[in-house]
């Protein structure tokens, strides 16, 4: 039996970094999606398939016993699986997943839209469908992407990849799954976590255009410098701030009310570019460029690199900077809000020959 899914990516639109210190971050679900396919095998093995690459293990109810080490490009989809089957405390039916990959910019990086969120919310879903089980794959997700990554993130960008359109997310607390993840308690804790702390905005009325800058940076680097160089106190009134310039530009962007978006993105950037090194050369560039088009733009996410997400008056504006964008050589796309993970009527002709 074989199910297709797909998921969305993310942008952060705000409360980056406030997420990490207690604050709301407002993250939306964007496209292009990304597939994923799962087929149940007539073994007791777990396969994944990447494409041009695949790894195979033995399941045990502690986990997936894979045949080798798994390497970068395995890591979040084999920890999530290794979860599901502890979760779950019992072998079988086996099953295999293909994972389209992520789209990236011409030059082969990353975007900063989430690849490795959407990776552990796909392959959370397709091993709970495979084994038929009955768990919160959302919780689960989350707890896989923290532990893939030694317990850091806000989990933001799962919430959001999960449930679709604008998420106002605050960051869920992990730590007391994590303490039980490697041991047989995992089922019945997460059984009782409680819920995630999230709410979808369902419709956005200002158009928006997102452009990368052209390099990526390490979001576990970016974060350990400005936490080092910001105190409690510091990210106290960092947090408070976020989240009321969170509040006024969700509040604009409901309503379509341009004038308010604009000068609640206009502080927030000015908020983040003052935690230090997260405005780059290329950065500054794309801003600029988009207020000559009378576009309101920011960071969208850690900063260092990524993209910068832009918020226009009219759809006239957002195609005037999209084409000089281009023109340009900047990859740039046009951002509405998607969906969150779900199962597709049709198959996907491409993964499913990587089975054979």
């Amino acid at each position: 039996m074989d199910r297709t899914l797909s998921a969305p990516g993310k942008l952060f639109l705000a409360g980056e970094y406030a997420v990490l210190w207690g604050g709301v971050a407002r993250i939306a679900a964007v496209g292009p999606r990304t597939t994923a396919m799962v087929r149940q095998r007539p073994d007791r093995r777990v396969e994944i398939l990447l494409e041009g690459s695949r790894l195979y293990g033995a399941m045990t109810p502690a986990g997936v016993n894979w045949e080798s080490a798994p390497s970068v490009d395995f890591h979040f989809v084999a920890r999530t699986l290794d979860l599901v089957l502890r979760a779950v405390g019992r072998e079988g039916p086996g099953f295999s997943v293909a994972l389209a990959p992520s789209p990236t910019a011409p030059s082969g990086l990353k975007l900063g839209l989430g690849s490795s969120a959407r990776a552990v919310v796909l392959a959370a879903e397709a091993a709970r469908f495979a084994l038929d089980a009955r768990f919160d794959a959302l919780k689960l997700a989350l707890l896989a992407h923290a532990e893939a990554q030694n317990g850091r993130g806000s989990g933001g960008d799962v919430a959001a990849c999960f449930a679709g359109t604008l998420v106002r997310y605050r960051r869920y607390e992990v730590k007391p799954l994590l303490e039980v993840a490697g041991t047989g308690a995992l089922a019945a804790r997460l059984a009782d976590a409680p819920a995630v702390d999230l709410y979808r905005v369902p419709e956005l009325k200002v158009p928006m255009v997102y452009a990368f800058s052209g390099s990526s940076a390490s979001t576990r680097v970016m974060i350990a410098e400005i936490e080092r160089r910001l105190d409690v106190e510091g990210r106290a009134r960092f947090t408070l701030a976020s989240d009321a310039l969170g509040r006024d530009l969700e509040d604009g962007l409901t309503k379509g009310d341009f004038a308010a978006v604009d000068e609640a993105t206009s502080k927030l950037q000015a908020l983040l570019a003052g935690l230090g090194p997260v405005v780059t050369e290329g950065v500054e560039r794309l801003l600029k460029l988009g207020r000559s088009f009378g576009c309101s733009g920011k960071i969208s996410g850690a900063g260092g690199g990524d993209g910068c997400i832009f918020f226009c008056p009219d759809p006239g504006a957002r195609s005037a900077l999209l084409e000089a964008l281009v023109a340009r050589g900047v990859h740039a796309l046009a951002v509405g809000l998607e969906p969150g993970l779900r199962g597709e009527p049709l198959g996907d002709a491409t993964l499913s020959r990587w089975f054979t």
